[in-house]
């Protein structure tokens, strides 16, 4: 089969692409620096460099896809790039979050912080991580969002912040399904669209933050119950199906 050539623009774009989805360690490094520097206000700060690199992540993908990537750079790997930022920004730097704020009990930080590095990283050696219908299996290495929702939406002891994470990190290992915001394909523009409504509204919790509104925040937990949902009707109320048109 004979080799297509590629122009010069399109492996600048491909290339492009790549180097878009590096930036997410950008992301990931002032985060880092703002939960290490701790200063006024700095969790809202640090969350909001863990969201740029969410959204940076939820797009570069589609991107990829738009500009071929993959075919015109095939020396290139956009996933291992990816990896590598995610690794960070959706465990380690939660992880960091939740050893520096008063979400945690002081002699459980450290526990809670292994138990959350630990169970990600196997979590990430598992096969099978997104059904054939699109769905994660097991509850995805989301850490971000966990501590997000822990410190500026809920108002929790923090021993029931405690036993959360004891929680999240068996249910890597329980095979339910949660629902892929872009990809999955039961009801997909209806998850797209809740997506949507939990970052603008969390967004206001942000911009908002330290005060807080309670309509706001009411819809902001119906955003996430919308997700828990899709669990139970992806895990228990649908038959698994082959990868159909999207």
């Amino acid at each position: 089969m004979n080799s297509i050539n590629y122009t010069l623009t399109q492996k600048a774009l491909a290339m492009g692409v790549h180097l878009f989805t590096s930036t997410g360690v950008i992301a990931a490094f002032m985060a880092i620096r703002a939960i290490s520097e701790v200063q006024v206000n700095w969790q809202r700060e640090a969350m909001l460099w863990l969201i740029l690199a969410l959204f940076i992540d939820g797009v570069d993908g589609a991107m990829a896809r738009a500009v071929k990537a993959k075919e015109v750079l095939p020396g290139w790997d956009g996933k291992s790039i990816d990896y590598v930022i995610d690794f960070l920004t959706y465990a380690v730097i939660p992880a960091f979050f939740f050893y520096q704020s008063d979400l945690l009990p002081e002699g459980w930080k450290l526990i809670a912080v292994f138990a959350i590095l630990l169970t990600s990283a196997m979590y990430y050696g598992k096969m099978g991580m997104v059904s054939h219908d699109l769905y994660f299996v097991g509850f995805p290495v989301m850490w971000n969002m966990v501590v997000y929702v822990m410190f500026f939406v809920l108002d929790l002891s923090v021993w029931l912040n405690l036993a959360f994470i004891f929680f999240f990190c068996i249910m890597h290992f329980v095979p339910l399904k949660y629902v892929y915001p872009s990809r999955t394909l039961h009801f997909r523009k209806l998850n797209i669209f809740n997506t949507v409504l939990f970052f603008i509204f969390n967004g206001i919790i942000l911009y908002l933050y330290p005060e807080k509104n309670n309509w706001v925040t009411g819809v902001a937990i119906l955003t996430i119950l919308y997700f828990g949902w899709m669990t139970i009707y992806g895990s228990f109320m649908v038959e698994e199906e082959e990868t159909a048109k999207s």
